[in-house]
Protein backbone atom coordinates (compact mmCIF):
# COMPACT_ATOMS: atom_id res chain seq x y z
CA UNK A 1 0.00 0.00 0.00
CA UNK A 2 1.79 3.23 -1.25
CA UNK A 3 -0.72 6.00 -0.09
CA UNK A 4 -1.68 5.46 3.83
CA UNK A 5 -5.38 5.41 4.13
CA UNK A 6 -5.23 9.05 5.53
CA UNK A 7 -3.81 10.31 2.51
CA UNK A 8 -6.47 8.29 0.48
CA UNK A 9 -9.84 9.00 2.22
CA UNK A 10 -11.75 11.89 3.64
CA UNK A 11 -12.32 12.64 7.58
CA UNK A 12 -15.53 10.99 7.39
CA UNK A 13 -14.62 7.87 4.80
CA UNK A 14 -11.99 7.69 7.95
CA UNK A 15 -14.46 7.81 10.79
CA UNK A 16 -16.38 5.15 9.27
CA UNK A 17 -13.42 3.16 8.36
CA UNK A 18 -12.35 3.16 12.03
CA UNK A 19 -15.68 2.62 13.49
CA UNK A 20 -15.57 -0.55 11.03
CA UNK A 21 -12.76 -1.79 12.42
CA UNK A 22 -13.64 -1.20 15.73
CA UNK A 23 -17.00 -3.32 15.60
CA UNK A 24 -15.52 -6.07 13.24
CA UNK A 25 -17.81 -6.12 11.31
CA UNK A 26 -21.12 -3.69 10.83
CA UNK A 27 -24.46 -2.45 9.50
CA UNK A 28 -24.92 1.01 8.51
CA UNK A 29 -26.99 1.82 11.49
CA UNK A 30 -24.16 0.53 13.77
CA UNK A 31 -21.96 2.76 12.32
CA UNK A 32 -24.00 5.59 12.65
CA UNK A 33 -23.99 4.85 16.39
CA UNK A 34 -20.26 5.21 16.38
CA UNK A 35 -19.93 8.66 14.65
CA UNK A 36 -20.42 11.53 17.27
CA UNK A 37 -21.34 14.48 15.07
CA UNK A 38 -25.19 12.55 14.36
CA UNK A 39 -24.60 12.67 10.35
CA UNK A 40 -27.88 10.69 9.51
CA UNK A 41 -28.29 7.74 8.18
CA UNK A 42 -28.18 8.03 4.04
CA UNK A 43 -25.02 10.26 4.20
CA UNK A 44 -23.42 7.35 5.66
CA UNK A 45 -25.15 4.73 3.60
CA UNK A 46 -23.75 6.47 0.86
CA UNK A 47 -20.54 6.72 2.23
CA UNK A 48 -19.98 3.62 2.73
CA UNK A 49 -21.20 2.08 -0.74
CA UNK A 50 -18.43 4.71 -2.00
CA UNK A 51 -16.00 2.82 -0.07
CA UNK A 52 -17.16 -0.67 -1.54
CA UNK A 53 -16.29 0.52 -4.96
CA UNK A 54 -13.12 1.61 -4.01
CA UNK A 55 -12.43 -1.34 -2.21
CA UNK A 56 -12.21 -0.59 1.09
CA UNK A 57 -15.23 -2.21 2.69
CA UNK A 58 -16.85 -5.46 1.22
CA UNK A 59 -20.38 -6.71 2.65
CA UNK A 60 -22.41 -9.54 2.81
CA UNK A 61 -26.35 -9.51 2.96
CA UNK A 62 -28.09 -10.99 6.39
CA UNK A 63 -31.68 -10.58 6.13
CA UNK A 64 -32.57 -7.31 5.05
CA UNK A 65 -29.68 -5.29 5.89
CA UNK A 66 -26.25 -5.54 4.40
CA UNK A 67 -23.21 -5.90 7.02
CA UNK A 68 -20.15 -4.28 6.15
CA UNK A 69 -16.51 -5.36 6.85
CA UNK A 70 -13.03 -4.36 6.07
CA UNK A 71 -11.22 -5.78 3.05
CA UNK A 72 -7.63 -4.41 3.86
CA UNK A 73 -6.65 -6.44 7.37
CA UNK A 74 -6.02 -4.42 10.27
CA UNK A 75 -2.36 -4.77 10.95
CA UNK A 76 -1.65 -3.46 7.55
CA UNK A 77 -4.17 -0.73 7.80
CA UNK A 78 -2.29 0.13 10.91
CA UNK A 79 1.13 0.32 9.67
CA UNK A 80 -0.21 2.04 6.97
CA UNK A 81 -1.11 5.05 9.13
CA UNK A 82 1.84 4.64 11.41
CA UNK A 83 4.04 5.19 8.77
CA UNK A 84 2.08 8.69 7.99
CA UNK A 85 2.30 9.62 11.33
CA UNK A 86 5.73 8.78 11.33
CA UNK A 87 6.58 10.98 8.48
CA UNK A 88 4.39 13.73 9.41
CA UNK A 89 5.40 14.05 13.03
CA UNK A 90 8.43 12.61 13.53
CA UNK A 91 10.89 13.10 10.22
CA UNK A 92 10.40 9.43 9.43
CA UNK A 93 11.89 8.00 12.88
CA UNK A 94 10.51 5.44 15.17
CA UNK A 95 12.74 6.24 17.55
CA UNK A 96 11.54 10.07 18.40
CA UNK A 97 7.84 8.14 18.12
CA UNK A 98 8.60 5.97 21.04
CA UNK A 99 10.46 8.32 23.23
CA UNK A 100 7.41 10.64 22.98
CA UNK A 101 5.19 7.71 23.50
CA UNK A 102 7.65 7.06 26.56
CA UNK A 103 7.51 10.67 27.98
CA UNK A 104 3.66 10.76 27.30
CA UNK A 105 3.19 7.70 29.12
CA UNK A 106 5.61 7.53 32.32
CA UNK A 107 3.35 7.85 34.91
CA UNK A 108 1.25 5.83 33.52
CA UNK A 109 3.72 2.50 32.84
CA UNK A 110 3.78 -0.82 35.29
CA UNK A 111 6.81 -2.79 36.15
CA UNK A 112 5.32 -5.27 33.69
CA UNK A 113 4.47 -2.46 30.86
CA UNK A 114 8.57 -1.46 30.92
CA UNK A 115 9.63 -5.36 31.03
CA UNK A 116 7.74 -5.85 28.21
CA UNK A 117 8.94 -2.89 26.74
CA UNK A 118 12.36 -4.32 27.98
CA UNK A 119 12.05 -7.14 26.44
CA UNK A 120 10.71 -5.64 23.00
CA UNK A 121 14.07 -3.82 22.70
CA UNK A 122 16.21 -6.53 23.49
CA UNK A 123 14.15 -8.88 20.86
CA UNK A 124 15.20 -5.77 17.84
CA UNK A 125 18.61 -5.69 18.88
CA UNK A 126 19.09 -9.62 18.51
CA UNK A 127 16.83 -8.99 15.00
CA UNK A 128 19.41 -5.73 13.64
CA UNK A 129 22.82 -7.88 14.53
Amino acid sequence: MDASLHDRLSRRERQIIDAVYRLGEASVAEVVEQIPDDPGYHPIRVAMANLEEKGFLQHRREGKRYVFSPVIPEEKAKRSELGHLLRTFFSGSPSQAILTLLDMSSGDLSEDDLEEIRRWIEQAKTRSK
